[in-house]
């Protein structure tokens, strides 16, 4: 087992040391919520991160430097392209950012089939990179899969999370209108962004057109008017830089850097230690529970034991997949939980290759001004209160509308009218792109590589993911449908496109260790934890038994901080 030589060379220094109330894997946005639940109620927490310490603004090199600071203006060289085919593709990699990326060479995986794997391995994690869009899940998306065949059941409904998600709402500071559509349930807002004029035209007439296609200003994790309890947190307004991949000193948005992580450890109960690579989840076959963690340094490859009463794992996705997979024992041979053979299967994520343009005769004397973190967008309005397409369930919809320079298109490049030219705006443009919900299927699966592993032993994860059938006809119809609401909307020149990219780029990895009622087709029940070891949970996206059509990190926030409160109450029953 792969676990077996590490045993042999683990330096406890004495049980007692390393012990700890709970364990929490991962410093990314679902750990800093874990940490921060646990830690709030008294419980000694140990983070384990597999990366180096990022401390708020300390660690921010890039933040505020201007273009001419950077060599290559902020720009990629050559070289740096040329080495990182997979994380060059990520829109938020640049010469600014490329510090808080894993470097493609770094830490290799297998692609049985093409899949771009990015990752941040940091404190933090990619919560400093997301995009920052927050939208709730509707009582439609979790109902969906035990209403349309696919997938399982979720053991959860909306009215189950719903106080959870105006918990991390408020904590987290989320901006937003009161919509009032149910596809689309408000949450604790902070007042929103605006459309500009162009972005409400296509919005009236799109309303105007269509019944129950709802266009609605995007939510995102950006303080626009902070509350008390965010300046209580060090954070104060976004100001629209633009710029958040490099790290907000302002804590304009939220990550775990800037928030969970500075709460937590001023409760004086979290332990935070970084370069920690965990190897395994150490199972005990006499007390039929796990009990603690198996870690490697980063770079001393030296193992060490850590033992606690809970267990979270949320190094993300994949890398939480991994860890389970890689921890086996005489209980689970198989990988950790691992009873009905489907740990590391039922893999999803959004389809993001549909995308339309066009061009718009707006109003030449209006403009806007300033930036903005998010666009208006559309929640699903396919397959949403019974199946009615040729394709499982549907997308959401993001557009936006802006003005290029009057030479945007390029005529003239040099000299005084080149230069008096870019003052000036250009035509107006339009843009819409899709975020489509895949099905979780079987043989979409990441297993552990049998030749492969990494410098610290560890297996590499091996990929087998694609897109499908039904991926295919989603998208078709999102480029049909698109071009047609642009059409009545008033644009013209109307583009499709298909980036063919393959599954990874949308960031929104999910599955491999489904939640659902059944312990013969689910691994985790209601309240993250496996079925079969009540003191382990697991609260990233490797929870999720479907994908929706949402942004998935919000929900990820409210099942965290949901299966923490119910640790703790569940720690206190002496029930785990």
């Amino acid at each position: 087992m792969p676990g077996d030589s590490l045993q042999v060379h683990i330096n406890t220094k004495g049980t007692a040391a390393n012990t700890y109330d709970a364990i929490v894997i991962g410093s990314g946005i679902s750990g800093g919520w874990a940490a921060k639940e646990l830690c709030d109620k008294g419980l000694k927490t140990l983070m384990l991160e597999r990366g180096r310490d990022v401390v708020h603004i300390k660690d921010y090199p890039t933040a505020t430097m201007a273009p001419w600071q950077f060599p290559h203006r902020g720009n990629l060289p050559l070289a740096v392209v040329k080495e990182n085919p997979i994380v060059e593709r990520c829109y938020a990699f640049s010469e600014a950012s490329q510090h808080f990326f894993v470097k493609d060479k770094e830490h290799p995986y297998v692609q049985e089939k093409p899949f771009d794997w990015i990752r941040g391995y940091q404190v933090g994690g990619k919560s400093l990179l997301w995009a920052r869009q927050t939208q709730r899940w509707s009582k439609y998306d979790f109902e969906g899969p035990a209403r349309d065949g696919f997938a399982v059941d979720w053991p959860i409904r909306y009215d189950d999370i719903a106080p959870w998600y105006s918990h991390v709402e408020k904590f987290a500071g989320i901006s937003g209108n009161k919509d009032g559509y149910d596809t689309l349930p408000d949450g604790e807002f902070l007042p929103p962004w605006e459309m500009n004029c162009v972005e409400k035209d296509i919005q009236q007439k799109i309303m105007d057109n269509y019944k129950n296609r709802y266009v609605v200003q995007g939510r995102c994790a950006h303080l626009t008017k902070p509350n008390p309890i965010h300046i209580e947190q060090g954070r104060t307004q976004c100001q629209a830089r633009s710029l958040c991949e490099r790290g907000c000193p302002y804590g304009g948005y939220f990550s775990s850097n800037a928030s969970t992580i500075p709460w937590a450890k001023k409760s004086g109960n979290l332990t935070l230690r970084t370069d920690s690579v965990v190897h395994s989840i150490i199972y005990d076959d006499k007390k039929g529970k796990a009990v603690g963690v198996n870690v490697i340094d980063a770079h001393t490859k030296q193992a060490t034991a850590y033992f606690a009463k809970i267990i979270f794992v949320n190094a993300a996705c994949f890398n939480s997949n991994l860890i389970l997979l890689n921890s086996t024992s005489d209980r689970f041979p198989n990988g950790f939980g691992n009873d009905n053979g489907l740990l590391g299967k039922y893999i999803a994520f959004h389809n993001y290759r549909g995308s339309v343009s066009a061009s718009y005769d707006g109003p030449e004397d209006k403009y806007y001004y300033g930036r903005r973190p998010t666009q208006p967008m559309m929640p699903n309005f396919r397959n949403v209160h019974k199946q009615e397409m040729d394709f499982l369930r549907g997308y959401m919809s993001f557009y936006g509308a802006g003005r290029g320079s009057a030479n945007s298109s390029g005529q003239e490049q040099i000299g005084g009218s080149f230069k008096d030219s870019l003052t000036e705006p250009g035509d107006w443009y339009v843009s819409m792109m899709m975020q489509g919900e895949t099905i979780p299927k079987v043989t979409n699966h990441v297993s552990l590589s049998k030749d492969k592993k990494d410098q610290w032993g560890i297996p590499q994860l091996a990929f087998n993911v694609d897109y499908d059938d039904n991926d295919v006809k989603s998208f078709k119809d999102f480029l049909n449908q698109a071009s047609e609401m642009l059409d009545k909307a008033g644009c013209k020149n109307i583009t499709q496109h298909d980036s063919k990219q393959a599954p990874g780029l949308d960031i929104h990895e999910m599955g491999g260790v489904r939640m659902g009622k059944d312990p013969k087709t689910s691994m985790l029940n209601s309240w993250n934890q496996f079925h079969n070891c009540k003191n382990v949970f697991v609260t990233d996206g490797a929870c999720m038994t479907s994908t929706s059509t949402q942004n998935p990190s919000l929900t990820f926030m409210a099942l965290t901080a949901r299966a923490a409160n119910h640790a703790v109450e569940e720690l206190k029953k002496g029930n785990i």
